[in-house]
């Protein structure tokens, strides 16, 4: 099967394809869709499938992208069935309130956007600007400056060569910092970031009421604001230039299915999906257009591809799995 493709698709498509060590591109689209449908169905071999079952299932994933009614995340089609075999469209990792971990946190990074990935980060660890700091008797310089380190090591790395890195950058509500980070982009800078602040409970019941709100970071009161002014700040500089997003954080974690391992704080570059630090998440697309049929959607086929989607995002799943603990 021919894909039909637009110029403009081609042209994106080009940076996914295979090529040889000259830099010569040796596939086309075809033969990515084909790579990627294999790599992706050997791992029913896990489940009791036989080769003809597995080849079955390598054509249903072939023609559910050729189709283009159904395509996985970028990494997918960029790793799967070469040597990287990096799948996963973002991670969250933690940033320590250390000099160590701050820049371990940032290598990680950049690990992950060589492959493709992007990744979540809270940034509500860090101490704020001005806090003294004991080991070295130095000013820490707060989260906003280490979160301009972040963005220009995302702008020197591109994403392994095929796209530009993608962050999310998250700071909650009652750290001492939060007027600078709202504001934060007004000028320009943190462009490979979206950013998104961390709303607690605490603080809409305090906007609803028109309290004043606190300000704190490890049980110190830095300073006490009227939380209905914090509120509008928030959604006029998402007014201007559509950041920050806002992230109930309580909500989130009341909905958190394994609580006891740790803490959401963050979620992947786009907000989709709320993780753990360490943890992925798979991602993929259906369009609909593809199921509408004289002004009619036909029910029958998106069901057909939902389900074969599901069967290839679980089985690319396993496969991250097992490639991510080697």
């Amino acid at each position: 099967m021919k894909l039909k493709l637009s110029k403009n698709a081609e042209i994106v498509l080009e940076r996914y394809l295979t090529r040889d060590n000259m830099g010569k591109i040796i596939e086309i689209p075809e033969q990515l869709l084909k790579r990627v449908a294999k790599d992706i169905a050997k791992e029913d071999i896990r489940y009791g499938a036989n080769k003809k079952e597995i080849a079955k299932t390598e054509k249903g994933f072939f023609e559910i992208m050729s189709s283009l009614e159904f395509l996985p995340n970028l990494p997918t089609l960029a790793n799967s069935g070469r040597k990287l075999q990096q799948l996963a469209a973002c991670f969250v990792l933690p940033v320590p309130d250390s000099t160590e971990g701050i820049f371990q946190a940032v290598k990680e990074m950049a690990l992950v956007q060589r492959t493709g990935g992007g990744t979540g980060m809270s940034f509500s660890r860090l101490r704020p600007e001005g806090s003294y700091v004991n080991e070295t008797g130095g000013i820490a310089s707060g989260p906003i400056s280490f979160m301009k380190v972040f963005d220009c090591a995302t702008g020197a790395i591109k994403e392994g060569g095929i796209r530009r890195g993608a962050n999310m950058g998250v700071l909650r509500i009652d750290h001492p910092d939060i007027e600078k980070f709202i504001n934060s982009k007004e000028k320009g800078e943190l462009s490979n970031f979206n950013i998104s602040v961390a709303i607690t409970n605490k603080f809409m019941q305090a906007v609803s009421k028109d309290q004043e709100f606190d300000l704190t970071f490890n049980g110190k009161n830095y300073r006490t604001i009227k939380a209905k002014e914090l509120f509008k700040s928030i959604y006029k500089h998402a007014w201007l230039n559509g950041d920050p997003g806002i992230l109930f954080i309580d909500e989130i974690n009341k909905f958190n299915p394994t609580p006891k391992i740790g803490e959401i704080e963050s979620t992947n570059p786009c907000g989709e999906q709320p993780l753990l630090p360490y943890e992925s998440c798979i991602l993929g697309s259906i369009n609909i257009s593809k199921f509408i049929k004289n002004k009619k959607l036909n029910e029958k086929s998106l069901s057909k591809a939902i389900r074969t989607a599901v069967h290839f995002l679980d089985m690319q799943l396993m496969h991250h799995s097992i490639q991510f603990q080697k």
